[in-house]
């Protein structure tokens, strides 16, 4: 099924919080990467999701954020939260700075939970395969073409299961982009790969920055899912007229909300009318710009709901 990769920045996890039921009703996994020092925001995510019946898995050593340099701090959250809840399991990072022997001492950790093994980067395949107790782990494998480094991760022991996940969101400036991109056809092609579920960065793409800068343009990134290309997935990009200067982020908003809109009333538009499309046409009524962060968060609310309806017909 879907695993969708977060990071844990205050719209991120709202959009998890309001989320939390078609996660769970879907049957997705969300990982999560803490970047924040502080752990309101994502206690009050994860709270959500175990009281809607979901799962989700918590990175416990980011490669992002307040976190990167000192888990410690994360890590007492985490045992001391949820260390008896099967709900909420820890998800290990992988990368190329890590030695065979670092990964198993880290693993080692937490022999006693369901793990999930995200390989980002990591090299030694092999020995790590070999390595690695015999337990049923969750393989989440972020580079979906690298099938000679996936091959020693089988998942013919019942159990374990092997997650592909691919950055369908190509980073571009906001006025660079055309009108459609392709997205990703994952979704149809999972099992095809030898994968038992597939994942995405959402509609945020898997690029990390602390802040963003002044918006010389504001975009509505908006996924959809086409039946006339086999159900492969596309990304609309709604952009402002007015790109050469960083201010009027509100006028600039009601310009690409504008677009937006008329295509949501074309007869054949493909764009699901989810919940965040509803926000989007209040907003447009109302003649509100609710910020920058909030658009992100009905993008990502508007891709969740869209998968979730593609797996209730599929």
């Amino acid at each position: 099924m879907y695993y969708p990769f977060f990071r844990g920045k205050q719209f991120e996890l709202l959009a998890i919080r309001e989320s939390a039921s078609t996660i769970a009703n879907a049957g997705f996994v969300p990982i999560i990467e803490p970047v924040r020092e502080t752990f309101t925001g994502l206690h009050r995510a994860l709270q959500e999701l175990v009281t809607k019946g979901a799962t989700a898995a918590v990175i416990v050593n980011p490669r992002h954020g307040d976190h990167k340099e000192d888990t410690e701090n994360l890590t007492a959250y985490l045992e001391e939260s949820y260390s008896d809840n099967d709900a909420i399991s820890p998800a290990l990072l992988l990368t190329n700075s890590l030695t065979t022997e670092d990964a198993i001492a880290l693993v080692s950790r937490y022999k006693d939970r369901t793990v999930t093994i995200i390989h980002a980067g990591f090299t030694d395949g092999k020995g790590l395969s070999t390595a690695l107790p015999n337990e049923k782990y969750t393989h989440v494998f972020l580079d979906t073409r690298n099938i000679l480094y996936r091959r020693h991760f089988k998942n013919t022991q019942k159990g374990v299961q092997r997650i592909l996940i691919e950055d369908g969101f190509e980073r571009k400036k906001n006025a660079e982009y055309d009108l459609i991109d392709r997205f990703s056809d994952l979704h149809v092609t999972y099992s095809e790969l030898g994968g038992d579920g597939y994942g995405d960065f959402l509609t945020i793409g898997d690029y990390y920055t602390e802040g963003g800068g002044p918006a010389y343009a504001v975009a509505i990134h908006l996924t959809f899912i086409d039946p006339q290309q086999d159900d492969a997935m596309f990304v609309y990009h709604f952009k402002s007229d007015t790109n050469d200067t960083p201010v009027d982020p509100a006028g600039k908003f009601s310009q690409a909300l504008s677009k937006l809109l008329a295509e949501l009333d074309r007869d054949d538009a493909n764009i699901l009318n989810t919940s965040a499309i509803q926000e989007f046409r209040d907003l447009h009524e109302k003649g509100h710009f609710p910020g920058l962060g909030y658009v992100k968060k009905l993008s990502i609310k508007h891709h969740l709901e869209t998968l979730a309806s593609y797996h209730t017909y599929v």
